[in-house]
């Protein structure tokens, strides 16, 4: 099995813009940014359409494409903020227990956030339909029931990335899936900006 070609670029750009620069770079050909019925956007490059993800943060954007199959990525600010009645409302009990345990809450908080918002993305359905609600695991992981595992790349900007990815698998072999998994944590995460 073979890990996906997923490529993210965080910076202080314009999203758009950036998202068409990052697909005529990748695929090496002009890609055009384009968006279905529903608002997510894609790529269209060579007669192909490939999946795209895109975020807006406090003065920073995240892109992804990917070649694969769907992607997401949410970026949050670090900020000092009350976090307590979001996470009483929306979160499950066992990531609110979680969350308790930690010792930066905040940063905590926005780890678990970005992941939802991610996984939302990739799965086309933001945080509707009960998407504040779906369980994230505790760490960079498989997603369950999802098809998707999210990874959270450390990036030279104070703010938090959260990336959803397909994952190939295949049914019969579970831990070939961990193992792709754990192994993603180097798939390109490029930074722009100060």
């Amino acid at each position: 099995m073979g890990v996906p070609s997923v490529h993210c670029v965080v910076a202080r750009a314009n999203a758009h813009d950036l998202l068409r620069e990052l697909g005529t770079s990748v695929l090496g050909t002009a890609a055009e940014l384009r968006h279905d019925d529903s608002g997510q956007p894609w790529i269209w490059a060579n007669g192909t359409r490939y999946w795209a993800s895109l975020s807006h943060g406090r003065n920073v954007v995240a892109v992804a494409l990917s070649l694969d199959g769907p992607v997401g990525v949410d970026i949050e600010a670090r900020r000092s903020f009350a976090v307590d009645g979001l996470v009483r409302r929306w979160f499950d009990p066992a990531e609110v227990a979680w969350l308790d345990a930690q010792e930066d809450r905040i940063e905590a908080f926005l780890w678990l956030w970005t992941a939802k918002e991610a996984v939302g993305k990739a799965l086309g359905k933001g945080l509707r339909d009960a998407g504040l609600r779906r369980l994230m695991p505790l760490r960079d992981g498989l997603v369950p029931g999802t098809g998707l595992a999210i990874r959270h790349p450390d990036i030279a900007l104070d703010a938090v990335l959260a990336v959803a990815v397909h994952v190939p698998a295949d049914p019969g072999n579970a831990a070939a899936v961990r193992s792709t998994v754990r192994s993603r944590t180097s798939f390109p995460v490029v930074v722009r900006g100060n």
